[in-house]
């Protein structure tokens, strides 16, 4: 079996090869701190776009429905009721406005949701704790050789090269 650098597990391994795989530890993080923020991004942009959708349909829906909506609904209560024309026109158009402002309430309420959407605020901060966190980190203290000891890498140096 081997650590993620390929190096047996149980062997020391180098301050040097620690770094090396802190750094790239670190290097993953940000990527997929990254990814995040842009996903999150991504779904605020969705409910824009929703929000947007929804304005657009109440403005079409106000604009070419108004005329044939409203002779037919105008002489539908005309027939019905027996009142002026004029009253049965007005009843029909402000049908209309009612049935536009709910589509308008709608994208308000999904144009609030884009708004709240703290996707990129979270990843900061998340970014922030962890860089935080690091910087506050200690390395564990090391058991203390006998001075009359040398340490095997120096000493296998020290072989090779006599």
């Amino acid at each position: 079996m081997s650590a993620p650098d390929g190096s047996p597990v149980g062997a020391e391994r180098s301050i040097g090869q620690l770094f090396a795989s802190a750094t790239a530890d670190m290097s993953a993080l940000v990527h997929d701190e990254i990814a995040l923020a842009k996903a999150q991004l991504k779904q605020d942009v969705k409910r824009g776009a929703t929000s947007g959708g929804a304005f657009t349909a109440a403005g079409v829906l106000l604009l070419f429905s108004l005329p044939m909506l409203n002779f037919a609904l105008a002489y539908g209560i005309r027939t019905w009721s027996g009142w002026n024309l004029g009253v049965c026109f007005l009843l029909s158009f402000a049908a209309n406005v009612l049935v536009a402002a709910v589509l308008a309430l709608i994208g308000v309420v999904f144009a609030k949701k884009a708004k709240k959407g703290q996707g990129p605020q979270k990843v900061a901060a998340s970014m922030k704790e962890t860089a935080g966190v690091l910087q506050k980190a200690k390395p564990h203290p090391r058991p203390e050789l006998p001075e009359d000891r040398v340490p095997p890498a120096i000493e296998a140096v020290a072989r090779s090269s006599s």
